[in-house]
């Protein structure tokens, strides 16, 4: 099958693209380029990107760029929630209005399925209970509800010859060549081994749903494989019941793992609203997928990785966080206002 990543030289989608590739697939990218750079380690073996050139912005994809194209895996979002404050009319336009747009091309070029990367988030403050996948959705931030936005707008455009089907992802963790530091695992693996402590802002009390990187990656293969009327218009929770853990449970896996660290919840920040626990049985029955890393072993991952790779502050801080780095490429002229880097399709 012939499929194009959207943020294929992103966190999530260097590793999307390895396993797609060892599953058979022919893969083909599309990325704007913001974290090319972004690598610890050795670097990703990138595909080739559509179009044939340099960074290509997802505003300016349409149906001729994607004819012969079998499947969209679309990843390409500004996936950070202080981005999305920082600049929320952004955020909806390439999150919600270029992502139903790239569906609609997508859909003229005669693709016939669109995996989507939603996310968990959707549900927001939920409490103790698990929620499945028919729970309300309560999105707190811009970057969650343009996700709701972008599932509701597909479901319009589905026909007996468009699959679209919407993958709520847990909150990611685990080594990727183009590391994120800013989600919670990475995070405090990241400072726990270059300072020695595991800080917690917050009380500790928030439940969040974990899943590796590489998991995410495995879900959508077999989204991409199986049955058309098994995943039409269908939303799947990814992750694993196992990995639903408290942000003080999360912080303790780490100072487990990290020899020497020290643990310190500071509660300086309250109580986070985001909190939920996720059910994932929809994937696991119908689509007989379940999710293999626990967060202990992604932590030991990390600390092997971090370690290896001589992580250092400056690039865990600045590189390899979303904010910092976007600023950055702003502040330098790279990115103009409505974050555009001028390497255009068409």
């Amino acid at each position: 099958m012939r499929v194009l990543v959207t943020g294929h030289q992103g966190y999530l989608g260097s590793v999307m693209v390895g396993v797609l590739r060892a599953a058979g697939h022919d893969v083909i990218g599309l990325d704007s380029g913001y974290f090319a750079d972004c690598v610890l380690g050795p670097a990703p073996d990138d595909p080739p990107q559509i179009g044939g050139g340099g960074p290509v912005d997802l505003r300016d994809i349409t149906a001729a760029d994607l004819v012969g194209i079998d499947a969209v895996v679309h990843l390409a979002a500004l996936s950070n929630d202080p981005l999305g404050d920082l600049v929320p009319d952004v955020t909806y336009e390439i999150n919600h209005r270029a992502s139903v747009q790239l569906a609609n091309a997508a859909k003229a070029a005669g693709v016939s399925r669109f995996l989507y990367a939603s996310t968990c988030s959707v549900y927001g403050s939920a409490g103790d209970d698990l929620v499945d996948e028919e729970a309300p959705l309560r999105p707190l931030t811009p970057y969650a509800e343009s996700k709701v936005w972008v599932e509701d707008d597909l479901v319009k455009i589905a026909d007996s010859g468009f699959a679209p089907v919407f993958l709520r992802n847990a909150t990611a963790f685990g080594f990727s060549p183009r590391l994120r530091a800013d989600i919670v695992l990475n995070n405090l693996v990241g400072h726990a081994v270059l300072s020695g402590v595991v800080k917690v802002l917050s009380d500790g009390t928030p439940w969040r749903p974990l899943v590796h990187a590489e998991d995410i990656a495995r879900a959508f293969a077999v989204c991409l494989t199986a049955p058309a009327e098994a995943i039409w218009c269908q939303a799947f929770n990814v992750g694993t019941e196992a990995n639903n853990l408290t942000v003080a449970e999360i912080a303790q896996a780490v100072t487990d793992v990290v020899p020497g660290a020290e643990l310190r919840i500071t509660g300086e920040t309250g109580a986070d609203p985001r909190s939920y626990r996720v059910d994932f049985t929809k994937a696991r029955e119908r689509l007989g997928y379940e999710a293999q890393w626990s967060v202990a072993a992604g932590a030991a991952e990390l600390y092997g990785r971090y370690t290896a790779h001589g992580l250092t502050e400056a690039a865990f801080t600045d590189q390899f966080t979303r904010l910092a780095r976007l600023k950055a490429l702003r502040a330098t002229g790279v990115l103009d206002g409505a974050m555009f880097t001028g390497g255009r399709v068409g």
